[in-house]
C-alpha cells in the first residue's frame, strides 16, 4: 500500500487524489459558444441556471438547468440565425425580474438582437427577437467601419437600475449602449476604445465583469493576436459616468470617449520573448479588487496561462504564470495551416471566489478540465482533475455568474466531437456540480 501511494504521489504531484468523472453530465449534445459574449450563463435562483448556445444548424438556443434534479428545458430563441459559435446569447436579469438575452451576428451590418421573458425566469416566455442597429447613422462619419459582433449585458442597480450592453460594433471597436427602461429602448452607442489615428482593421478584444451595483470592469487587448505582434493586456473600469484606471485615476468621462489603449492601466506589456497575449476571464473579489485570467503565447504551439491580481496597497498588478496549456484545440485539416492558432483551451473564475479557477489544458494530447485553488494569490495551486482520459477535447469552461450564497457551484464547458473552425463544429455542453 505504501508503494502504491508513493507511486501516485510521484505521478500526480500537486493533485488532490480523486475523480469527478462520475459526476459529469451532458446538458446538450448540440451546442457551441465563444468566450466574448458573456455572461453566457447566470443563476436565476438557488437551484436554477440559465444558459445558451448555437446549434449545428445555426439556431440560437436558451436552456434552464435545475441543479437539484438535473432537469433541463430548452427554448429556440432564433431559428437558423447562422452557423457560427460567436452568436451565443448572453443573459442578465432586468429590474423587473425578467431575463434578458442579447446576442449578435458575427460581423456584418445586421445588428444586435435582444429578447426578454414575460414571466420572470420562465425561458419558454421569451419574446420574439428584436433587432437594433445602434448609432449606425450617427457614428459612421467618425468610425466608418460598420459591423456587429458580441453582446455583453450588465445591470447597475445603483445607477437607477440602468442596463448596459457592450460589444464590437461601430468602427470594429468596443462600444457601449444603455437602457433606462429595462431593455425596452436603447440609447445611442459610444465607441469606448480606439487607437489614434483610427485603424479600421484593428479590433481590441474585451472581457467584462460587474459588481451589479455601480462598477463594470474591462480587460482588453491591443487587438487580435493573429494581427498584433505585440498584443498586450490593459485594465480599466466604468463607474459614475466615467472610465478609470486600476488605481482610481480618471481616464475620461463618457462624453469624452473614446480613449486609447495605453491610457488604461497595463497588466501585461508584450515583448517578443514572452509573446503576444489574449484574454480568458475577469472577476471581482468581495472587497471589489479585480482578478484577471489571460494567456501568453511565446509560440502558437506554446500557450501559457496567467493569473493577475491587483494589489490595492501598492497599486499595481501582481502577475504569475499558472501553467503551460499546450497548443490550439481546433482540429486542423491535414495539409492546411491552422487559422486560429491562438484558440487556447480557456479558463474561468468562480466569480464568488476568484482564488478558485477552472481551466482546460492539453494533457497527453487531449484537452482536459481541471479545478485549481490558490491561497497565496497564484504562487501555488491545488489541482483537482474533473475530466481525465477523455475521448474528445474538453474546452472553454465557464462558471455561471450571480451565484446565490446557498447555491451549489457548477462549471459548464464544451466537448468537441468535432471543432475545425467557428463555422464547422459538432459539440456538446457538459457540466459538473461541485458538491
Amino acid at each position: 500500500m505504501y508503494k502504491l501511494l508513493l507511486t501516485l504521489v510521484m505521478i500526480l504531484p500537486g493533485y488532490l487524489i480523486g475523480s469527478a468523472q462520475e459526476s459529469i453530465y451532458t446538458l446538450t449534445e448540440d451546442g457551441a459558444w465563444c468566450w466574448f459574449s458573456d455572461p453566457r450563463a447566470i443563476y436565476v435562483s438557488n437551484n436554477t441556471v440559465v444558459t445558451g448556445w448555437v446549434k449545428k444548424d445555426g439556431s440560437v438556443e436558451a436552456a434552464s438547468l435545475n441543479l437539484a434534479n438535473r432537469e433541463s428545458k430548452m427554448k429556440i430563441l432564433y431559428p437558423q440565425l447562422e452557423i457560427d459559435d460567436h452568436d451565443n446569447p448572453a443573459f442578465s436579469v432586468t429590474p423587473d425580474n425578467k431575463i434578458l438575452a442579447m446576442y449578435a451576428w458575427h460581423g456584418g451590418k445586421k445588428g444586435v438582437i435582444y429578447q426578454k421573458t414575460s414571466q420572470d425566469h420562465d425561458i419558454s416566455t421569451f419574446s420574439e427577437p428584436t433587432v437594433i442597429r445602434p448609432g449606425v447613422d450617427e457614428l459612421l462619419s467618425d468610425f466608418p467601419r460598420e459591423t456587429f459582433t458580441y453582446a455583453n449585458p450588465y445591470l447597475l442597480r445603483d445607477e437607477n437600475e440602468t442596463l448596459y450592453c457592450f460589444g464590437r460594433w461601430i468602427g470594429y471597436k468596443p462600444n457601449m449602449i444603455k437602457s433606462t427602461d429595462g431593455g425596452v429602448t436603447w440609447h445611442d452607442p459610444k465607441v469606448i476604445i480606439s487607437a489614434s489615428p483610427f485603424e479600421a482593421n484593428n479590433r481590441p478584444y474585451v472581457k467584462y465583469a460587474s459588481d451589479g451595483k455601480s462598477r463594470i470592469h474591462l480587460v482588453f487587448t491591443d487587438g487580435h493576436p493573429q494581427v498584433e505582434p505585440l498584443n498586450g493586456v490593459y485594465h480599466c473600469y466604468y463607474e459614475a459616468g466615467a472610465f478609470w484606471k486600476s488605481d482610481g485615476t480618471r481616464i475620461c468621462r463618457v462624453d469624452e470617449l473614446p480613449f486609447e489603449p495605453q491610457e488604461a492601466t497595463p497588466v501585461y506589456q508584450a515583448n517578443e520573448a514572452s509573446g503576444r497575449a489574449w484574454l480568458a476571464d475577469v472577476a471581482i473579489d468581495q472587497s471589489g479588487s479585480p482578478y484577471i485570467l489571460y494567456t501568453r503565447h511565446p509560440e502558437p504551439t506554446d500557450h501559457r496561462y496567467h493569473y493577475s491580481v491587483f494589489d490595492e496597497k501598492v497599486k499595481k498588478w501582481i502577475d504569475r504564470e499558472i501553467c503551460k496549456a499546450g497548443k490550439w484545440f481546433p482540429q486542423t485539416p491535414p495539409g492546411t495551416q491552422e487559422r486560429e492558432s491562438y484558440y487556447h483551451g480557456n479558463m474561468t473564475f468562480d466569480p464568488s471566489a476568484p482564488n478558485v479557477i477552472y481551466l482546460s489544458r492539453q494533457i497527453g494530447g487531449r484537452f482536459e478540465i481541471e479545478k485549481r485553488t490558490t491561497e497565496d494569490k497564484g504562487k501555488t495551486w491545488q489541482i483537482y482533475p474533473i475530466t481525465t482520459n477523455s475521448t474528445y477535447d474538453q474546452v472553454r469552461p465557464y462558471v455561471p455568474r450571480d451565484r446565490p450564497e446557498k447555491a451549489d457551484p457548477v462549471v459548464l464547458w464544451m466537448e468537441n466531437k468535432r471543432y475545425v473552425h467557428w463555422t464547422d463544429y459538432n459539440t456538446n455542453i457538459k457540466y459538473w456540480i461541485d458538491e
